[in-house]
């Protein structure tokens, strides 16, 4: 086990894989967030450009994500952050940001536009990330 700041030993590790579509689908779900089709959950993962899962080692468990999907060069988008509700304010989202960043911050040309939709108030500032408008706004649409 991996050891915190403060000495005590840490329950969790970071490890740098995409999720399985069954923990993604768990995860989104314990989290409250939009469930996606299993078709494109399983065509999806796979093309992560960059992706971490939080483990619960003492059960083994998965009880975060985060993922970076994109074109690896102009464009990086932070998306399916997610940590289980009986793990939250342990710091594992700052964990998971703290991976996502890192591989942009290594492998992003200079100019690169990294973007997320937030839907969490004064966390993703920390991590340099700021509000649009009114230069632009956030869209989407989607599929039927």
């Amino acid at each position: 086990m991996e050891r915190d700041s403060s000495g005590s030993e840490d329950a969790y590790v970071v490890r740098e894989r995409a999720p399985t579509p069954d923990e993604f689908q768990r995860l989104r779900a314990a989290a409250g967030m939009t469930s996606r089709p299993r078709e494109g959950v399983e065509r999806g993962l796979p093309n992560s450009l960059f992706a971490v899962v939080v483990e619960h080692e003492p059960s083994g468990e998965v009880v975060g994500m985060g993922r970076i999907v994109g074109d690896d060069g102009t464009v990086y988008h932070v998306c399916d952050m997610a940590v289980h509700p009986d793990h939250q304010r342990r710091g594992l989202g700052t964990r998971v940001m703290n991976a996502l960043v890192g591989y942009v911050e290594e492998t992003a040309p200079a100019g690169a536009y990294v973007n997320l939709m937030a839907d969490v108030d004064g966390f993703y500032e920390r991590f340099g990330f700021e509000e649009t408008r009114p230069a632009s706004k956030g869209m989407y649409a989607r599929t039927d």
